[in-house]
């Protein structure tokens, strides 16, 4: 089973449980995020090459359902206009992919330059931007760069380590057990744009 619809049959009361680890998780990631980026002087600030247009997948149940947790707290209006942009947005990006064309298209829960859910938002929300290294059992260190505004703030800094694998490796321990717990099977990859077309679905 890896339906998203077989989730509304987990209790709530175990979801609450799983929901508040990976709320822990992501408070430990948002702590080791502001240390780096005070280390490096580094300020996201907003800029034209927005994070927000990029076309991010996320790959887990868990964060599927804290999105969801964050979208059910606006208010119904908001939610609407959000669920009409999030249809449109997947409309545009199936359309460019059709034709091969590349595309950027901001994120729904983008308003006014900010996240609609911000406390909510998925893990690659929360570690964009700063080098960061990833270690594999068997493999050299990934090293991956900044983004274009870090390397416009911060030109000739010393590298500050940033290992994400910690994170990673708690992110998919979590993940397993809830999917243990909740009979699914796979992983999902959606966008933010998929998710809220599928919450306003129903599933």
């Amino acid at each position: 089973m890896n339906s998203l619809s077989a989730l509304a049959d987990f209790q709530a009361d175990k979801l609450d449980i799983f929901l508040s680890r990976l709320q822990t998780i992501f408070a430990q990631m948002d702590q080791k995020y502001d240390e780096v980026a005070e280390a490096y002087g580094f300020k996201c600030r907003g800029c034209e090459d927005n994070c927000c247009l990029t076309r991010f997948y996320h790959h887990t149940y868990l964060e599927y359902l804290y999105v969801r947790l964050g979208f059910d707290k606006l208010d119904f209006p908001e939610r609407k206009i959000i669920l009409t942009r999030a249809v449109d947005v997947c409309r545009q990006v199936e359309m460019a992919d059709k034709k091969g064309e590349p595309v950027r298209q901001m994120c729904p829960l983008n308003q006014r330059g900010m996240c609609s859910i911000y406390f909510y938002r998925p893990m690659i929300c929360r570690m964009h931007g700063i080098p960061h290294e990833l270690r594999k059992p068997g493999q050299p260190a990934f090293h991956g760069p900044g983004c274009g505004d870090f390397d416009k703030q911060c030109p000739d800094v010393s590298n500050v380590q940033f290992d994400r694998t910690p994170f990673y490796f708690e992110m998919a321990k979590l993940e397993n057990e809830f999917k243990q717990a909740a009979g699914l099977t796979g992983r999902i990859k959606l966008t933010i744009a998929e998710m809220i077309t599928c919450i306003g679905q129903g599933a």
